[in-house]
Parts: structure tokens; C-alpha cells; sequence
């Protein structure tokens, strides 16, 4: 370990010596505007690089304000020209004043490499790939051991899902980029010149200025609006008068220049619209929501396949090959150019989810049943966690990286594609080479689950014929069904509706997902401790406190409008995803009981059931109720979540018992203190 990180505490030292901090590669004479040094603050001076203030807000300043007139004519009238002026800092000697520069760079340290800059973004890559690597090291070491294949299972069931979870999601932080790329957004299909009532402009506000489209109102509600009003008159007379009538006149807004036609003197102010308009009813939008859909629609198929095939082929072979088969277009992502290839290939890689199934699968061959349900919530949970780190791994460690290097916002996305693509051929093979199926076999046999027929379709049916396992089918895609909506939809939603720039909407979308980390293993662990408390009742218990304040807080959320700081949506994100992991893992500490010798077909039903809950909630709810409130959908989402909730009574069995019954078999009562038994 002290190896491994001895690199650490030197990093800055080993970037400044192969030339890469970003006063090496931009020198800030020549570049003085480079968004690192415009935020650059010497925290032991608190003096500032840009002293008199950033034209443009704290996170994205395009410049230093000009040094003050007063001050200018105070201090530096002798100052020659060729030094500095008001406007311009034209060396970094003394010959100019501190206070006559308009960019301090004496401040700005021997290597800058802070955030974002090319420096950090290599001291933040080398670091991925050094723990990245040892993920691969330690499956393989397990090879060498002569016991522990179902530890190996473990991490590699819980490593190709994580993965698959990162593929499948890579498209969503980077959706508006493609969105631009293929030339859907509103304002590239309705330039806002020639239409400028569309309808998405004119509900359009800018949350950090608070300046609107319509800054003199709307005609209509503000759910229909039909126009925006025109200039005041007396606000015309005042400012406008002589403004050319080519330019703009009270009715109309002829021009975007600013030059031309001043921000008060517009009806329309194109100028708060974003590069890329896509909110919910645009083209754009329903182009995002489409692919979100086809991509957890594909999956449930898939799903329910593996139940079979997994009975055939066996674990390993299956999720190798879904990451193979995930591996292509992930690879074929990066040609994207229209948006029906969007949408398809955006499809297809959602097969990839289907990882899942044989997650959960491997790990109730390879575990005991007192421990199965924290083996799956934790395996399942650390899966799941791809679809978080993906929101923040593909903006800040693939795409802000390619741009910080020269590329255009369209070459980074795609070649951003290309990594993830890369890491599921070297798990797959990994994969192939050092696990085996069972504990104590190579291959798994249908006749280690005690059944006695190969697989079948029928075995489908026979489980379908439950109405409890079609209650928890429905039930997963309440919890499971809304992670992969909440991973398909969030980073949108925090760029359009909160409009954060694609950074900061990654990584409060990522949060989301993060939660995995703890939360479905927390589920799985609480299903556990109430089994042994109060026997099989407490696991049902345990469903339903996790799906009734999971749809508490997706309730709440939809209360979180854009008036309010992004912290507050934050907030309540973290404990909505919470309780949605947990609720993940108590259901998978029910499901191995549903139906023990068809533990394939439930799985594969129960996690096809999870995107089942993600195409309902994304068609009925998201793209019809979008367009008339952003949060209405949410607000839908999370009653439809507290009703599946109070289903739960229904699952009760004689021998396992039910929410308000006992169970009557021994293996799924209260356990008995040791105590007690030794006396006996």
C-alpha cells in the first residue's frame, strides 16, 4: 500500500515535470482566460486572479472585469502600454502594478492543476486506472486458490453487473451532447428566429438569473402559453427609440444580436436559451425518453430468457456473453447519427442489464440460505452502483478529460463510449477463465436446484400461476423499475429543469445511484436480522417499510421545484434512493422462498418485472404527464409506488406465514435462543 499510493503526495511535482499543469501547457500571458485561473483564488492571501470581479457566474466566468476607471487613473497613468492596460495584462513582471492588472497572475501557484484541467484530470485518471486495475487482479487471484468459488462467483457476478450497469447508462449523462450531435434539439429544428412561439420557449426561464423568455409575460396560462406579451410602450420610448426597426420593433424580435437590439427592447430574449433546448414535449425530449424507454424495454425479454438459458448454459457462460454481445454496441455507439440509430443502439445495449438475472442467480447457488439474502442485496446493490458512478465516471473522467485535451463536446461523447466497450471484453474473458458455476462444479446441472426436469418455457408458467410472485414482479418494478427510471431521467432533469451544466447535473444524478453502495446490502441485512427476530414475517415487514418511504420521498421530491437551491433537491434524493435500494434488497431476500426448485424462473421474472416497473413508469407516467408539469410526473410516480406498498399483506403461505400470521414450518419461525436448546 505504500507503494501503491506513493505517487499520491507527489503528483502536482511529477505533472510539473512532464509538462502538463495548465500554466505549462497555457501559458497565461497568452492565455489569461482560461476558466482555471478566472476561478483561481490564493486561499493564504485570499487574493484573487481576477481582483476586480468574473464577468460570467462563479462556475462558468468567461472573463476578468476590466480594472475600474477610478482606479486606473489613480494608480496607473504612467504605466506603459505595453505592460498592461485597462483591459489587458500584457506581461507577469513588475512592470505593471498589482493594481493596475486586470489578470493578477503573480497569485496563480508554479502548477496549476486544479479540477478539470488537464493536470487534474491525468492525476484523477492514473488513480482510476490504479485501483481499476486490481479489480481484475484480485477476481484472477482467485484462480489460485484451491477454495473460494463462491467468493469468485461473488466478485464476478458483482463486477460484470456493476459494468453492465455502467455501459448501460453511459448515454444518459451525455443524452443532450448526442441530442446536439444528431441535430434534434428545439432550437436546431425551430431556429428561434423563424418560430419563435414554440412553445418550449416560451415556457423557458433561466434558473441562475431568473431572466425569462417571455420577460414582459405571457400570452396565456402558464401551462399553454400562446405568445409572449410585447414590449411596454412606455419601456420602448424610454430605451428603444433608436433602435433600428430591422432589429426589433415592440411586437417583434428580428435579430439575436445584443449589439443591435438591446435585452430591454426584446419581446423575445433569445438570449437566456440554452446551446441545446430539450425539455420534457420537445422532439428532443421525447427522443431521450424513447431511447430510456426501448433501452429497459429490451431488457425485460432478455430477463425472462435467461431463466432458460441459465438453466442450459449456466452463469458463467451467460454473463460472458452478455457482455460480449453489450460489447458491440457499446463500440457502435460511437458512430451515432440519427435519432432512430440512437434509439436502437441505445436498445440494445440495454441486453446488458440483463446481468442481473445471473447476479442474482450465481449467488443463491453459491450461498447458504441464512446468509442469501445479504450475499444478493450486496452483490445486486454493488451492481446496481454502476448505474451512479456511470453519470459521474463518463462526464468527469472521459468527456470533460477530451475536451481539456482539444476535443470538440461531439468527438469527446463519442470516444467516451469506446472505454466502457473495452472493459466488458476484459471482464467477459476474465469471466470465462476463472470461475466456475456451483461451489463445487465447473458447470451447473439443473438437478442442483432438486428439480428433476430440464428447463422449460412451462416453468414461466408454472411460476405466473402465483399470484404472490406476480405481486412481487410488480412490487420490484416499483423499487428496481424506479432506479432505472431515476438513471435514465435525473441527469436530464437536473440540466433542463434545474439547468446545471453537464458536470454538476452527473454527479448529483450519480448520487442517486451512489447509494448503492450501502443501501441494497442494508435492505438485504434488514431482511435478515427481522427473519431472525420475528422468522419469515420479517422479511415481508421488511418490503413494505421499504416501498412505503420510498414512495413517501419520490412524493416529496416531486415538491422540489426550481425555486429552491439545488441542496433541497439533493437532500431528498439521497433518502428516496435509500429506501429504493433497500427495498431492492428485502425483495431479493424474499424471492429465493417464492418457489425454491424454479429459483431460475423467479429470478429471471421477478428482475424482468424491474423494467417492466421502469417502461410503465417512464410511458405512463414521465412522457404523457412531462409536457404539462416537469414534477407531476414524479408526484404520480411515488403514489403509484405507496399503493404497490400496501399490496404487501398478500404474500402469505401456511408454512411461511404472512404480515399478520405466524408461520407454521419450524425453518421459517423465530429461531430459538441457543440457550434454550442446550437446556432442552
Amino acid at each position: 500500500f505504500v507503494g501503491w499510493f506513493a505517487l499520491s503526495p507527489v503528483a502536482i511535482e511529477v505533472c510539473s515535470s512532464i509538462e502538463i499543469c495548465e500554466n505549462q501547457l497555457y501559458p497565461p500571458v497568452a492565455n489569461p482566460k482560461r476558466v482555471a485561473y478566472l476561478k483561481f483564488k490564493a486561499v493564504a492571501s485570499g487574493k484573487k486572479y481576477c481582483q476586480y470581479g468574473k464577468v460570467g457566474g462563479d462556475s462558468k466566468p468567461e472573463n476578468c472585469k476590466d480594472v475600474p476607471i477610478d482606479t486606473w487613473a489613480q494608480n496607473c497613468n504612467s504605466v506603459p502600454q505595453t505592460a498592461c492596460t485597462r483591459n489587458a495584462t500584457l506581461s507577469d513582471g513588475k512592470v505593471c502594478p498589482e493594481k493596475c492588472r486586470k489578470y493578477n497572475f503573480e497569485i496563480l501557484p508554479k502548477c496549476v492543476c486544479s479540477p478539470g484541467t488537464h493536470c487534474g484530470n491525468t492525476i484523477l485518471t492514473s488513480g482510476i486506472a490504479s485501483v481499476g486495475i486490481t479489480i481484475a487482479v484480485r477476481v484472477m487471484l482467485g484462480t489460485l486458490l484451491e477454495r473460494g468459488a463462491h467468493m469468485r462467483a461473488f466478485w464476478a457476478s458483482t463486477i460484470s453487473f456493476f459494468m453492465a450497469f455502467v455501459g448501460w447508462f453511459a448515454l444518459s449523462p451525455v443524452a443532450i451532447e448526442v441530442c446536439s450531435s444528431i441535430e434534434v434539439c428545439e432550437n436546431q429544428l425551430f431556429p428561434v428566429l423563424a418560430h419563435p412561439t414554440r412553445k418550449a420557449y416560451l415556457k423557458f426561464k433561466a434558473v441562475a438569473s431568473g431572466k425569462k423568455y417571455c420577460q414582459y409575460g405571457k400570452v396565456g396560462s402558464d401551462s399553454k402559453p400562446e405568445n409572449c406579451k410585447d414590449v411596454p410602450s412606455d419601456t420602448w420610448n424610454q430605451t428603444c427609440n433608436g433602435v433600428p426597426q430591422t432589429a426589433c420593433t415592440p411586437s417583434a424580435t428580428l435579430t439575436t444580436s445584443k449589439d443591435l437590439c438591446p435585452e430591454k427592447c426584446r419581446k423575445y430574449n433569445f438570449a437566456v436559451l440554452p446551446k441545446c433546448v430539450c425539455s420534457p414535449g420537445t422532439h428532443c425530449g421525447d427522443t431521450i425518453l424513447t431511447s430510456g424507454i426501448a433501452s429497459v424495454g429490451i431488457t425485460i425479454a432478455v430477463r425472462v430468457m435467461l431463466g432458460t438459458l441459465l438453466e442450459r448454459f449456466g452463469p458463467v457462460n451467460v454473463q460472458a456473453g452478455l457482455l460480449l454481445f453489450g460489447s458491440i454496441w457499446m463500440f457502435a455507439a460511437t458512430g451515432i447519427s440519427a435519432e432512430w440509430n440512437f434509439i436502437l443502439i441505445r436498445m440494445m445495449i440495454g441486453c446488458a442489464g440483463a446481468t442481473f438475472v445471473t447476479n442474482q442467480f450465481w449467488c443463491s447457488l453459491m450461498f447458504a440460505p441464512n446468509v442469501v439474502g445479504t450475499a444478493n442485496a450486496t452483490a445486486a446493490g454493488w451492481g446496481n452502483l454502476g448505474g451512479g458512478v456511470t453519470q459521474i465516471f463518463i462526464v468527469w473522467c472521459l468527456f470533460k478529460p477530451f475536451m481539456s485535451a482539444g476535443a470538440s463536446a461531439d468527438t469527446a461523447w463519442r470516444c467516451s463510449m469506446i472505454v466502457p466497450g473495452a472493459l466488458f471484453v476484459i471482464i467477459a474473458l476474465c469471466m470465462k477463465l476463472s470461475c466456475w458455476d456451483t461451489p463445487t462444479a465447473p458447470r451447473f446441472k439443473t438437478s442442483d436446484t432438486g428439480k428433476t426436469s430440464n428447463a422449460s418455457l412451462w416453468d414461466y408458467v408454472e411460476c405466473l400461476k402465483d399470484p404472490r410472485i406476480v405481486i412481487m414482479i410488480l412490487q420490484y418494478g416499483a423499487c428496481f423499475g424506479t432506479e432505472l427510471a431515476m438513471n435514465a431521467q435525473l441527469a436530464t432533469h437536473f440540466r433542463t429543469y434545474f439547468q446545471m451544466e453537464a458536470g454538476g447535473a452527473s454527479v448529483l444524478a450519480g448520487c442517486f445511484g451512489l447509494m448503492n453502495l450501502f443501501a441494497r446490502s442494508l435492505g438485504g441485512i434488514v431482511s435478515d436480522k427481522l427473519f431472525a427476530k420475528f422468522g419469515f414475517p420479517g422479511r415481508i415487514w421488511a418490503q413494505f417499510i421499504g416501498l412505503f418511504f420510498e414512495g413517501i420521498f419520490l412524493l416529496g421530491f416531486g415538491f422540489v421545484d426550481n425555486s429552491q437551491p439545488w441542496y433541497v433537491a439533493l437532500i431528498v434524493l439521497l433518502f428516496f434512493s435509500t429506501f429504493v435500494q433497500m427495498s431492492e434488497g428485502t425483495s431479493y431476500g424474499i424471492v429465493p422462498f417464492k418457489n425454491p426448485k424454479q429459483i431460475a424462473s423467479t429470478s429471471a421474472l421477478v428482475g424482468a418485472g424491474g423494467n417492466l416497473g421502469a417502461v410503465i413508469a417512464l410511458w405512463a407516467f414521465y412522457k404523457p404527464l412531462g409536457p404539462i408539469n416537469t414534477l407531476l410526473p414524479f408526484k404520480v410516480h411515488g403514489i403509484y409506488v405507496l399503493v404497490l406498498a400496501l399490496t404487501s399483506p398478500a404474500f402469505y403461505w401456511k408454512d411461511k406465514g404472512g404480515m399478520f400470521h405466524k408461520a407454521a414450518a419450524p425453518e421459517f419461525q423465530k429461531p430459538e435462543p441457543v440457550a434454550e436448546k442446550d437446556s432442552a
